[in-house]
């Protein structure tokens, strides 16, 4: 490979949340993190390179979107996706999960019902509840193996809740779904009958297994999208999390107009000058980087996968179809969701994502990290085995 990813980092004393925090979680001092959704690889070198020389010239004042910037953005989707976009449709946010407050707030009012599908990425449900809207829950069913939609739960839930507003993963995190055309159209048109927003969560769009692919939202057919807004970002695509910068797309002027008003109410002004630089470098430089990262993860899930299946057969692996993180189902060890944790925590010394963060349907599961070097990887399932290989299923 041209990039080397199996380069192990320090990352301790960087103030980053994954690994210099141990003592404020009550953790061991050499606890290995794979919980939070950053990458543990350097980012695109020629963003580094920008990066630079953004610094050395010593003058950060404010920053606004060039033609390049948008051309940058449009060009991603349009040559990775087919999607094709126009740049008055791109608004700047400094994160996905803030749009998806801000649309909450836009497209809302308080106690009005908002749709999620748990297990689902856990601040879907804080942006509604703190926002003083009723979350709406149309749980994902697992059969065989596979996450689906309940598209019949989904309509009911929808027409006698009043929804207004769905929050769609996609991909989806922690189950690692990716939604096939089918399935999102059949969503969409249960939306579109009953004037429901989507606002669709597309920041691990990037990553798909061979054999997947995503399909964006607005590329459905156009009366089934026009009330939608999708949020996406480089950040979790090229490991840019820390600066903060987001590019929602709203074809509809109505509701462009609606969330801009948003953003005017709480004096958002969008991503800084580093971020915004970050974004377009990456955009037009990172694809090479970008398909080797993929073969490596490849491998990482591929060495995960044969882990498991050889040496801790009771830990039944969820195949993931996008993004970086694996969904692991412990429930056959009929260990409670608290011993669970406590053993994963101070007898493995790993620091994943409990499962019941993503709602009550994420019981007996953990999330983990996988987008690591390979060392890590192995490092992470040798602790595994140890604290888990005289486990039988129950």
């Amino acid at each position: 490979m041209k990039y080397n990813f199996d380069k192990v980092i320090d990352r301790r004393n960087t103030a980053s949340e994954k690994y210099c925090f141990f003592k404020e979680q009550g953790l061991p001092e050499d606890t290995l993190p794979m919980w939070v959704a950053d990458m543990d690889f350097e980012t695109v070198p020629e963003v580094k390179e920008r990066l630079k020389e953004l610094a050395d010239h010593g003058i950060y004042g404010y920053t606004g979107r060039t033609a390049d910037y948008y051309s940058a953005v449009t060009g991603w989707f349009q040559k990775r996706f087919g999607w094709k976009t126009d740049r008055k449709w791109v608004i700047s946010t400094p994160g996905v999960v803030f749009a998806l407050a801000a649309a909450v707030r836009a497209f809302t009012r308080p106690g009005d019902s908002v749709l999620i599908q748990q297990p689902v990425y856990y601040p879907f449900k804080n942006v509604i509840e703190r926002n003083g809207r009723k979350v709406i829950n149309n749980p994902l069913v697992l059969k065989d193996g596979t996450y689906r939609m309940d598209l019949e739960d989904m309509e009911e839930k929808i027409r006698e809740n009043n929804v207004k507003l769905f929050l769609l993963c996609s991909p989806h995190n922690p189950v690692g779904r990716v939604w096939t055309r089918k399935e999102l159209t059949a969503a969409a048109e249960i939306c579109s009958r009953y004037q429901v927003i989507v606002a669709a969560d597309e920041i691990h769009c990037d990553f798909v297994r061979p054999g997947f692919v995503h399909t964006p939202y607005g590329t459905l057919p156009e009366e089934l999208v026009k009330k939608s807004v999708i949020c996406t970002a480089p950040s979790k695509t090229f490991n840019l999390a820390g600066l903060q910068a987001s590019n929602i797309i709203i074809p509809d002027e109505t509701l462009r107009r609606q969330f801009l008003g948003e953003l005017n109410a709480c004096a958002s002004f969008g991503a800084g000058m580093f971020g915004l630089e970050a974004c377009r470098i990456a955009y037009e430089t990172g694809e090479e980087w970008l398909e080797e990262l993929l073969l490596y993860l490849e491998g990482n899930y591929q060495y995960v996968r044969n882990f498991l299946k050889e040496q801790l057969p009771g830990i039944r692996l969820i195949q993931p179809e996008g993004t970086y993180l694996i969904w692991m189902d412990f429930r056959s060890l009929g260990y409670s969701d608290e011993q669970l944790k406590e053993k994963m925590r101070y007898e493995a010394k790993l620091w994943l994502d409990e499962g019941t963060m993503f709602g009550a349907e994420g019981s007996g599961f953990m999330r983990m990290n996988i987008a690591a070097p390979r060392s890590t990887i192995e490092e992470a399932m040798r602790r595994l085995k140890a604290a888990f290989s005289q486990e039988q299923p129950g």
